[in-house]
């Protein structure tokens, strides 16, 4: 409770450990967590909801690697230790923009690079079975992978190239 001293000011009783808000730094104490302020929290419904997926989708990937034939899963554990070196792919990505990029960049471009290979890899093996063709994937199974490719989804690469480059040419 407040109370009026003689000279008219109002004084205030000492605030205790269990009155003070839990995140209120104490008169002559300096903040030791400042820096969790900084970065937003995660809350707890996120967190939960990501673990969930994460969890759903380690299952999912458990019972489509069950379902996998002898070859499929052979190609997939192939596909998942593949990968293409960084720097080559940094040293493209440099000569075709004409500057630098950083680490990261060659390595978000190396992961959808993958990706696309892996696309049109599968897309082969689709068009030699359908032909009726077996052994290694020759030049035209990848010839006509690419252009159902490019049928299905436009044409690669977001912007029109000065010099139309023709990929898997005869």
């Amino acid at each position: 409770m407040p109370v009026i001293d003689t000279t008219g000011l109002i004084s205030l009783p000492p605030v205790t450990a269990a009155q003070q808000p839990p995140n209120s730094a104490r008169p002559g104490e300096e903040e030791a967590d400042g820096d969790d302020e900084l970065l937003p929290a995660m809350a707890d419904d996120d967190y939960s909801a990501q673990l969930s997926f994460q969890s759903q989708s380690k299952d999912n990937l458990k019972v489509l690697m069950d379902n996998f034939s002898v070859a499929q899963y052979d190609r997939f554990e192939a596909y998942r230790r593949s990968a293409l070196p960084k720097q080559s792919v940094r040293k493209v990505i440099q000569q075709t923009l004409g500057q630098q990029v950083s680490q990261p960049v060659a390595q978000i471009v190396a992961g959808f690079s993958k990706v696309f290979v892996g696309e049109i890899v599968e897309k082969a093996r689709a068009v030699q079975a359908r032909r009726g063709d077996t052994g290694p994937l020759s030049p035209d199974h990848l010839r006509e992978a690419y252009r159902i490719y490019q049928k299905e989804t436009g044409r690669v690469g977001a912007a029109r190239p000065l010099r139309a480059k023709k990929l898997f040419v005869r």
